[in-house]
Parts: C-alpha cells; sequence; structure tokens
C-alpha cells in the first residue's frame, strides 16, 4: 500500500509548473551552509530541518521530478504506516482500506508532489501514533525510545504538525499507571518535543514572514472537510462516515476512539484558536497533517460492517466513491497550472522583441523564469546580481527603474495575482510613471495566478 500511494502521489506530477513555494526550496537548498543559516535567521527558520534535507538531496539535480520525489517517497511511508496502524486497531482489510482511501485523496496527490515539507509532517504523524500504538502494547525501554524519535520527527518536519500531539493524550493516559506517566512517557514527550521549542522560538522571532496570513473566524472550520480531503463532495462523505467510524470504534477501545477523533478535529480548533488569540496563523495547508486521520476514521467504519464480505464491498465501494468524487480536482492537479503558478505558460506569452525589457512585480517571480527561462525572453533591466537576496527570496535590485527604462519601447511585467492586483504593487506603478501603459494582459487563470502584461510607450 505504500508503494501504491506513493507512485499514485508522483503520477502526473510531471505536467505541472513548480510554483513559488518550491521555487522558495530550491533557492534555499542550492545555498551554503552558511548561506542556509543566514536565512533560517530571517525567515522560514522553522523549515531548516526541511532544507537541510534537501540541500544535499538537491545536489543530485533539481529537475521537477527530483524534486518532488521526497514528498511522494514521504506519501508512501505514511500510507504504508496507517495500514498497518488500521491493522492493529480493527484488522488487515481495514488497514488496506484506511491506505487506499489516503492514497487517492486529492489532498495526497497534491502535498505528495509537492517540494514542500508537508508530506514529511504527515509521515511523521502516522509514525507516532504508529509507535504509540506499539508503545501501549509492549512498553519496553526501547519503545520508549523510539517513541520519544517519532516525537521529534513531528517537531521537526513543520511547526504546527505538533497540534496533532494532544491526540495522544487519552491513549497515554488510559493505558499506562500514573508512574509511568511521570517517569517514561513525560521524559519521552518533553525530549522529543525540544525541536519544537526551538522552532517555535525561531519561528516567533520571524512574526513578520507571516504577516500576509488573514484573520479567520470560526465559519471557517465549514471548509475543514473540503480541505483534508482536496475536493468539496469527497471531503463531506468522508467526513460523515470518519465520524461513523470514532463511534464504531468506541466499544472497542474508548481511548483510541477519542484519539483518532482528536487527529482529526484538534489540530484546525487548536491553530483555529491561536489564530483568534494571538495572530493569525490559519492557513489549509497547514492541516494536511489530519488527512490520514479521515482516511483512517472512514476506513474504520466500513471494517465494522457485518459479515466481513460485505464489510470488504463497503470498503472497495468507499475508495470509489472518494476516487470518483474527486476525479476533477485530480484532473486539475496534473494540469500545467496544477500548483496554480503556470511559469512555463508565463514564459511563452513573454513573445519579446529586440530591445524588449522585463520587469519583475515581486522580486521573488524572477525564480522562475530562472528556473524555466535561464537565457531569459527580455532584458532584466534591474537585476543586479544572480544571487538571491541572503535574508529572504527576493533578489537585489536597482531602484531607478525610470532610468533603467529610459530606452524601451516595449516592457513585459510579469507579476503573481490577478490581473487587478499590478496596479498595487510598487513596481508596476513605477513603469506606468516612467511613460508605460498597458497595451494586453493574460492571467494564468487561478488565483493567485501569474499575470503577464505588455507594456508600451505612451505617446503622451
Amino acid at each position: 500500500m505504500g508503494v501504491v500511494a506513493g507512485v499514485a502521489a508522483l503520477s502526473g506530477s510531471g505536467t505541472s509548473s513548480l510554483n513559488g513555494d518550491e521555487l522558495a526550496t530550491i533557492s534555499a537548498a542550492s545555498r551554503s551552509l552558511a548561506g542556509l543559516w543566514e536565512l533560517a535567521r530571517h525567515i522560514d527558520g522553522h523549515f531548516l530541518p526541511y532544507y537541510l534535507f534537501m540541500h544535499f538531496w538537491t545536489l543530485m539535480g533539481t529537475a521537477e521530478l527530483w524534486l518532488r520525489l521526497p514528498s511522494a517517497v514521504a506519501i508512501g511511508v505514511a500510507a504504508g504506516l496507517l495500514a498497518d496502524l488500521g491493522r492493529r486497531l480493527h484488522s488487515g482489510r481495514a488497514g488496506v482500506t484506511a491506505a487506499a482511501v489516503f492514497a487517492v485523496l486529492p489532498s495526497v496527490s497534491y502535498y505528495g508532489a509537492f517540494a514542500r515539507p508537508y508530506a514529511f509532517a504527515a509521515a511523521a504523524v502516522v509514525f507516532s501514533l504508529w509507535t504509540l500504538h506499539r508503545l501501549t502494547g509492549t512498553p519496553r525501554r526501547g519503545m520508549w525510545v523510539l517513541y520519544g524519535v517519532s516525537v521529534a520527527f513531528v517537531c521537526s518536519t513543520h511547526l504546527f504538525a505538533v497540534l496533532t500531539l494532544p491526540a495522544h493524550l487519552p491513549v497515554l493516559l488510559a493505558a499506562l499507571s500514573r508512574r509511568e506517566l511521570l517517569t517514561r512517557a513525560a521524559p519521552a514527550a518533553a525530549a522529543g518535543c525540544v525541536p519544537a521549542l526551538v522552532l517555535g522560538l525561531v519561528g516567533y522571532g520571524e512574526r513578520h514572514a507571516v504577516s500576509w496570513i488573514q484573520e479567520r473566524g470560526p465559519e471557517v472550520l465549514l471548509k475543514f472537510p473540503k480541505m483534508v480531503a482536496g475536493a468539496e463532495t469527497a471531503g463531506v462523505i468522508l467526513f460523515a462516515v470518519a465520524l461513523a467510524g470514532a463511534a464504531a470504534l468506541w466499544p472497542r477501545g474508548r481511548a483510541w476512539s477519542g484519539t483518532l477523533a482528536a487527529w482529526l478535529m484538534a489540530p484546525p480548533l487548536l491553530l483555529l484558536t491561536v489564530s483568534l488569540l494571538v495572530t493569525p496563523l490559519y492557513v489549509d495547508r497547514y492541516l494536511f497533517v489530519t488527512s490520514p486521520a479521515l482516511a483512517l476514521l472512514a476506513a474504520l467504519a466500513v471494517a465494522a460492517v457485518r459479515p466481513p464480505v460485505a464489510a470488504a464491498a463497503a470498503g472497495c465501494l468507499l475508495v470509489a466513491v472518494t476516487a470518483v468524487a474527486g476525479l476533477d480536482r485530480h484532473t486539475e492537479l496534473r494540469s500545467a497550472n496544477g500548483r496554480f503558478e503556470d511559469f512555463p505558460g508565463a514564459v511563452r506569452r513573454v513573445a519579446a522583441r529586440e530591445g524588449d525589457a522585463i520587469v519583475f512585480g515581486q522580486s521573488s517571480v524572477r525564480a522562475g523564469f530562472d528556473y524555466y527561462a535561464p537565457s531569459g525572453p527580455a532584458a532584466d533591466v534591474l537585476r543586479l546580481g544572480d544571487a538571491p537576496q541572503a535574508d529572504g527570496f527576493g533578489f537585489p535590485e536597482r531602484s531607478d527603474v525610470a532610468g533603467a527604462l529610459r530606452d524601451r519601447r516595449r516592457v513585459w511585467v510579469v507579476w503573481r495575482g490577478a490581473k487587478a492586483a499590478g496596479g498595487k504593487l510598487p513596481r508596476v506603478k513605477a513603469v506606468e510613471e516612467a511613460g508605460f501603459e498597458r497595451a494586453s494582459a493574460w492571467h494564468s487563470a487561478e488565483l493567485p495566478g501569474l499575470t503577464v502584461a505588455l507594456f508600451t510607450r505612451s505617446r503622451r
């Protein structure tokens, strides 16, 4: 099941363009270790473990498929552990169904072929729950060490993956004595949480990096099923079945029923609480770690059907319905614009003539053109160097836009966002103030997407 899920996640990923986040991964991983540390001191410090891994991974190349392969492998690991966890909680049938449902989720196809740490976080969370189940069955010293390591993995993959750790409490409280809780569980969990403490302090010092996140209200929870599954219909169906799965597991094991339900529901509730009380932090992709819980609970629901033949049929039906309900999203994810920023399409739209210039509305957008058109379709008149800024993902640029465009008749301007967003960007305003007016514009259809506009010298 691990192989099936990994292959399913990676299938078709070569057709979708890298987006800005994945290009940021290349930018970070391509720096020296000293440069990577300098970047982490200013932005994305909580991604440092992932960037370190990708630093060595990209020594062998930065092709799209190669960049996304580690995430697909992580999805395979998550699916394999999920299958065994389902077997331990109920039966092999439940485990296979859980892994199959997980594999056909559109969200898994997205993050399983995405050069960011979200698939790693999901795998680490499943590993921690799998370790917890083994621990409660055979609480040997070696298992406590393994449990602490699994918690450390959760804390190192993504900062907000720690929101799944409170879900461990029902099982720990039910399975262990007070002495074991104090002398074994607490030290193991505390040691595992050290990375979260360090990365949390780093992230708190870089609050400016998440200033773009908008404040969300409780109504955002209504979209949670769609987010966790990657498709609205599939999410609603699976969420309803998952609730039935928690109820079906209750007679067999109340503690694990509570733990799985908390794994699914606690992260969005906790993240929303932090967002409302501290600072806006609620972003859908931070909650991908709950997708395995959705698949497992839904599988436990159909596995409880009697007789076993009917349960097997119900499991097959659940997988089929999930796949069909998410078919449109699967198709979209495997299109050129599947990651919502079609850089190859934007490059093709720049029909440059001799003497044309190009200006980027956000400096970091330049990285996409460097990757897909290294020779450059037009003269990058503002660029001051090949290396990105030491403290971010933008590039050093000259500020005198009018001077850079003095001898140009046409300038191509590329920015992230819709056509209307260009009027709010300082670089676009500077081009207009330099005596140019928009002659045409193209947008890549999805938001945020990319806009390519041609500006020509105004006759006025």
